[in-house]
């Protein structure tokens, strides 16, 4: 059994580090978990949970929100915990997270190709849009490789 509950940065963070290295791998620097926690606490929102079993982390959602869009990014479950409903409650978590705050439409990016990503998603009513999605590393801002 499991409960979704906000991230704690004393009790959660080396444990959701070790999740996200074992889930997404991460070869950019800008990319690294405890950068990405980092970025992530210093503007607060509450929109960080993670799913916790006996004290251990096994899933994580991080969402944002602008005012308008929300977005969804690090849904992650470990390994040994998949194919049981977890990343779908995660999803559910944050999507009722950002309906609270008034959010209007919720978007989320995956990798080209993630075609059982795409099909997770898809089931959970998200539809391919047609956009382009564009990127630019702002190099004064990335840690040193």
């Amino acid at each position: 059994m499991h409960t979704i509950i906000e991230y704690n940065d004393t009790a959660h963070r080396r444990q959701v580090i070790a999740l996200w290295e074992t889930v997404f791998g991460y070869e950019d620097s800008h990319n690294k978990p405890g950068l990405a926690i980092d970025k992530k606490l210093a503007a607060p929102d509450g929109l960080f949970f993670v799913a916790v079993a006996d004290d251990t982390v096994i899933g994580t959602v991080l969402a944002g929100y602008d005012g308008h869009r929300g977005w969804l990014y690090a849904v992650a479950v470990h390994p040994e915990h998949r194919q049981q409903g977890l990343g779908k409650a995660l999803v559910r978590y944050a999507e009722q997270a950002l309906t609270a705050r008034g959010c209007l439409k919720i978007n989320l990016q995956i990798i080209a190709g993630n075609a059982s990503m795409a099909s997770f998603y898809e089931a959970l009513g998200y539809e391919l849009e047609p956009r382009v999605s564009m990127g630019k590393k702002v190099v004064e801002n990335l840690p040193p490789t």
